[in-house]
């Protein structure tokens, strides 16, 4: 008999989507369970791992943090140039479509039940029981697949070496960066997280490395494998041009950057997204076999995007600024971008006040986070704090704690995160900035109801 965690009815091709997903979310004993063991029977039954090797140049990102933005301008330069083109993202900020695109577009709710049933009968075939992602990611690679899309770009949830998204091979690896998260499943060091993300790599395939200190783990699958490995700061890297040296005008020099590998140099527009993120990805198409012009490149990079990072909006007559740095890491990348934008905003309005709506999930290095944001010496006026409606959320209780232990501005909570946008808005001023960080939960639950 099939195991069962939950006795939850099966929902049918007719059921809405959010039947399927409260159904995906019930069947397997845990939300995170490493490994392939369970989830490569049900791929082959579905004929995945044969479909993507056969059909699509595949893409493969993984990292701490920055494979978001990375995959999005993976995929947005690949459909410029005419390639039909799946992405892959996790989590979602407010509709679980936003994980499948093809051709940018989230694809709708009766493409993503049709598959759900087909990944729900195999695995009831096989006997398993599978995770909420394990599911989900085997549907999404089952719509790329029967779209017959020219290109894959996934994004790996978890690690690599164990992660869903590893039963296919990449034909290009991406390594954003290594750091310090999700201890308790990846390890406590850049060594041990480095093996995990490291397991992504195939004999003889090439690996963009987004970071110039690579761990000895990285490196010797790296040996080991043949795998052609391109650094940055090595191979290539991007260049801010200097006004005195680079010939452009000062209205180019603010519109452009210049990425400079071994055998080219481009100047290209400034996208809205991290340059270094952005440089890997440029690294990543150029060391593909695909068909990818210079003009490709600089036309998606004018207009690619990225919800929940380094997001402005202008939002019920407030200034509003999503990020959804997380982690130690992406809150110093994200305070790297944002004291320069304050300065900005504060010589625009001289009254303006900052406040801070936030919450983190309670396995993250919450002390940490607002101990960063403390020491930017940014004028934080009131941190506005409400619990994830998340069964891994830190209780407000603990959040209130760890600021209290760091900082003295002002703090007021709410009963959950969908409420906080208007009542934030009816409290402050139009000149004032009000900044959303700590988790993709935290961004998803405050923008939704303001969308």
């Amino acid at each position: 008999m099939t195991p069962q965690i939950n006795d939850v009815n099966a929902p049918t091709l007719t059921s809405p989507l959010s039947d399927w997903i409260y159904y995906m979310q019930q069947i397997h004993v845990s939300a995170i369970d490493m490994g392939l063991s369970r989830v490569l029977p049900v791929a082959e039954r579905l004929g995945l791992v044969k479909s993507a090797k056969e059909d699509a140049y595949v893409f493969m990102v993984a990292g701490t943090n920055g494979k978001g933005s990375t995959t999005a301008v993976i995929s947005a330069v690949c459909q410029q140039a005419g390639y039909k083109t799946a992405l892959y993202q996790s989590p979602h900020l407010i509709d679980f479509n936003e994980r499948v695109r093809i051709d940018g577009k989230p694809v709708g709710d009766q493409v993503l039940i049709d598959a759900f049933y087909q990944v729900e009968q195999a695995r009831l075939a096989c006997d398993l029981t599978l995770s909420f992602f394990e599911m989900t990611t085997l549907a999404a690679m089952l719509i790329f697949a029967e779209a017959h899309c020219d290109v894959w770009v996934l994004e790996v949830g978890l690690g690599g070496r164990l992660d869903v998204v590893n039963i296919i091979d990449a034909d290009l690896a991406v390594i954003t960066n290594i750091g310090i998260d999700h201890v308790d499943w990846l390890g406590d060091t850049r060594e041990k997280i480095g093996f995990e993300k490291a397991g992504i790599l195939r004999e003889g395939v090439p690996l963009i490395y987004g970071e110039t200190d690579m761990p000895h783990s990285v490196r010797s699958q790296v040996e080991a494998l043949n795998c052609p490995c391109f650094q940055v700061g090595k191979d290539y890297d991007f260049i801010l041009p200097d006004s005195g040296r680079s010939g452009l005008s000062q209205s180019d020099l603010e519109a452009h950057w210049q990425f400079s590998g071994a055998a080219v140099t481009m100047q290209l527009p400034i996208p809205k997204l991290s340059l270094v993120n952005t440089t890997n990805a440029v690294a990543a198409l150029l060391a593909s076999p695909l068909k990818i012009e210079a003009a490709d490149i600089e036309a998606a990079l004018a207009k690619v995007t990225l919800a929940g990072r380094f997001d402005a909006r202008d939002l019920l007559g407030r200034h509003w600024l999503f990020d959804v740095a997380h982690n130690e890491r992406g809150m110093s990348f994200l305070l790297s971008q944002f004291v320069p934008l304050w300065q900005q905003h504060k010589a625009r309005y001289p009254t303006a006040k900052l406040h801070l709506v936030f919450s983190m999930l309670a396995d993250k290095d919450i002390s940490h986070v607002v101990e960063l944001l403390v020491n930017s010496n940014l004028p934080i006026h009131t941190w506005h704090v409400a619990e994830i409606d998340h069964p891994r959320a830190a209780h407000v209780s603990e959040l209130i704690d760890v600021l209290k232990q760091h900082q003295q501005s002002a703090i007021i909570t709410y009963e959950r995160l969908s409420v906080i946008g208007e009542a934030v808005a009816a409290t402050t001023y139009p000149e004032d900035l009000i900044l959303v960080c700590g988790s993709f939960h935290t961004i998803g639950e405050v923008l939704q109801p303001l969308v």
